[in-house]
């Protein structure tokens, strides 16, 4: 993340970069709530003309009350009764259209928050994995969710408030106008320093809270930490809260020793600009009230004079602050757009989309493959090249980082190569369609996910289109081996699984593993099925069980497996022994032996670590 900006030039850059977003907010508007925008602002211009109207009816009344003491007559007494009824007539309309802009505020909000959610979502979608594994990318998104969903509604109000004090300053002024027409240019002097000063100070919390993200990002997982089930059992046996909500302190009290700054020096400024304006108001009123000491105008006028200066200055006032935080909402708008606006071209298509033909193995080969992570000066895989032939079962093994899992990254299009190419069918994978490609791809990752949904969506997402198929999903938890895993459940399929939510029920590793099996095996039509440690939560019984299964479900098609245990390994046609970015070895379990290299030397220390088939 960047250090804030220090000179004035670059401030008023980033500003009108800033305020050159208010177009797209108000396309959000109009995709979202057209109908709802468009009457509040008929009710605020309505409800813009009622307070000069209120005060001109209360000069009348003081007016004619006074005239009816003067001369008694029943006349003047019936006209403030007028003139009272009047003025309850306007209070009606006023009450009326505020309660209506208060209904279409709130219908506002929640169509329009709800739309930029989605937005926000629906961007998360489109992201590629280089994406989740940038920093700065998540900075934009917190920063995008963090207030972006609540801005756009804010920047839309305070501008049609904005424009309501502009017409009710109009009106004041009118009013004014006949009295004393310096009064309306007092009100606006002794206004403009307040609305700099909240401009100043609206840009320095934006900043504040924008280059804090980083910050804001590690205090939110000491909260994850201290907060989430995965974690609780190492937070207690290794005594960790201490340390966690030590170092989650620090950082708020960092946080609040900066917010506190500001505040400060935000409520200095005020109080010293707040007397400024209060002594041109009642250095103005003493003159008005002068003016009717000596008759020169009406009791009327003066009460006329001092509500139509107060709520006038109370407008202007308003006018500025509006402008100010339409100021604060497009620097934190910013932030949203800055988020849907990443780039993620990457995935489409080089050309127009090709494709193998489907429903049989393919020939899949790496030519020169060379790959470097975004932001690493190492390259994770150099000069690979592999052939998998159709229906061949092929097994990766290798030390941690040696690029297996980048292999599989490559090859499902998660990332394309920075050197060198992959084909499938004949076709080079970034000719393919991404959506193509990965339905022809069955995929068990070693970090699977515990979806806190039903045991029946758990293993339908598998085959997203067919989550409500049973006997297909039946088939695949059968293929699995986690028929007596479901059958143990409460509910059976439709028991809810994990413990985030109501009725939940939590399963152990060996089990989840068995459902997330039973989710890749859903693609029963895959060309390729692709396993990443698939046993590692397995006992040995369960394991040998899966290995046969293994075997019937991909007798036609290409299988690719990654493990750390050598006696699931021994099984696969070939297996390529990757070490450093490289293939070092590639050949049958008995060739790799006869070989005596890293295969061999991996697979009898992890044999020497058995003693008559248990372990030493």
């Amino acid at each position: 993340m960047l250090p804030p900006p220090q000179s004035l030039r670059e401030r008023v850059r980033l500003t009108l970069g800033y305020l050159r977003a208010l177009p797209r907010v108000f396309q959000l508007v109009k995709d979202s709530s057209r109908g709802f925008a468009a009457g509040i602002v008929a009710l605020l211009v309505g409800q813009a003309m009622i307070p000069a109207a209120m005060a001109w009816v209360g000069k009348l009344i003081v007016d004619a009350v006074v005239q009816a003491a003067r001369t008694g007559s029943r006349a003047d007494e019936r006209r403030v009764v007028e003139y009272v009824l009047v003025e309850f007539g306007l209070m009606v309309v006023s009450t009326v259209l505020s309660r209506g802009q208060a209904l279409l505020r709130d219908l506002m909000r929640a169509s329009l928050g709800n739309h930029v959610n989605t937005l926000i979502l629906e961007k998360a979608a489109t992201l590629e994995l280089r994406h989740f594994e940038d920093a700065d990318t998540y900075d934009k998104m917190q920063n995008a969710r963090r207030e972006a969903s609540v801005r756009p509604l804010s920047l839309v109000l305070e501008l049609a408030s904005l424009c309501q004090q502009l017409l009710i300053l109009a009106t004041y002024a009118a009013l004014l106008a006949r009295l004393s027409w310096w009064s309306t240019l007092v009100i606006v002097a002794a206004s403009l320093p307040a609305f700099f000063a909240e401009a100043r100070f609206s840009g320095e919390s934006f900043r504040l809270n924008s280059w804090r993200a980083p910050e804001g990002r590690r205090q939110n997982y000491l909260e994850w930490i201290l907060t989430r089930d995965s974690h609780v059992k190492e937070v207690k046996i290794f005594g960790l809260a201490p340390l966690v909500l030590g170092r989650y302190r620090a950082l708020f009290d960092k946080f609040y020793a900066e917010d506190r700054r500001l505040a400060l020096r935000k409520s200095a400024a005020g109080l010293v600009l707040g007397a400024l304006s209060l002594l041109a108001f009642y250095a103005s009123y003493l003159f008005m009230a002068d003016r009717a000491a000596q008759a020169r105008i009406t009791l009327g006028d003066l009460t006329l004079y001092l509500v139509a200066f107060r709520q006038g200055q109370a407008a202007i006032q308003s006018a500025l602050a509006s402008i100010g935080s339409l100021y604060e909402d497009g620097l934190f708008v910013s932030n949203l757009f800055s988020y849907l606006d990443i780039p993620t071209a990457g995935e489409s298509p080089r050309t127009r989309p090709s494709t193998a033909a489907k429903g049989r193995s393919q020939l899949i080969e790496f030519r020169e493959v060379a790959f470097r992570y975004p932001g690493s000066d190492r390259e994770a895989l150099h000069g690979v090249n592999l052939r998998i032939e159709p229906g061949e079962k092929l097994a990766l093994v290798g030390d941690n980082g040696a690029g297996k899992s980048t292999l599989i990254k490559l090859l499902l299009r998660l990332y394309d190569p920075t050197q060198g190419s992959i084909v499938y069918g004949g076709v080079d994978l970034r000719d393919f369609d991404p959506r193509d490609l990965r339905d022809r791809i069955g995929v068990l990752f070693q970090d699977y996910v515990k979806y806190q949904f039903t045991a029946l969506e758990n293993v339908g997402l598998g085959e997203v289109h067919a989550i409500s198929d049973r006997p297909r999903i039946d088939a695949a938890v059968d293929r699995a081996g986690a028929r007596t895993v479901v059958d143990e459940l409460p509910q059976k399929l439709d028991t809810m699984l994990g413990g985030w939510f109501e009725e939940g029920h939590e399963l152990s590793g060996g089990q989840w593993q068995k459902v997330a099996l039973a989710r890749a095996f859903m693609r029963d039509r895959a060309e390729l099925l692709v396993l990443d440690e698939p046993t590692a939560s397995l006992d040995a019984e369960a394991e040998h069980d899966l290995f046969l299964r293994l075997k019937a479900l991909a007798a036609d098609r290409s299988a690719i497996l990654i493990s750390h245990r050598f006696s699931t390994v021994r099984t696969a046609d070939r297996i390529a022994v990757l070490q450093g970015g490289r293939i070092a070895e590639l050949g049958s379990h008995e060739s790799l032996l006869a070989k005596d290299g890293r295969y061999a030397h991996l697979f009898r220390l992890q044999a020497s670590g058995y003693l008559d088939g248990r372990p030493a």
